[in-house]
């Protein structure tokens, strides 16, 4: 089974800036995907404040299928 998203883009400090869900095709900014997540659309991930930004982080667990790549 694919991994459910995957990071399409990063700053040059190596922070996720852009996101693909493999799922539904979707293409999502880092806020967009922050947003999603907060709605509860996303169970195996969460935010965290990373230097004053909100930021998509995988729940920590197991496996390694919904670690951002």
């Amino acid at each position: 089974m694919p991994k459910r998203i995957k990071t399409t883009s990063e700053s040059a400090s190596g922070r996720n800036e852009q996101f693909h869900d493999n799922f539904t095709g979707k293409d999502m900014s880092r806020s967009q995907f922050v947003k999603e997540i907060k709605n509860g659309n996303y169970d195996n991930y969460s935010v965290k404040k990373i230097n004053g930004l909100d930021t998509p982080v995988s729940k920590p667990d197991k496996t390694k299928n919904n670690n951002l790549d």
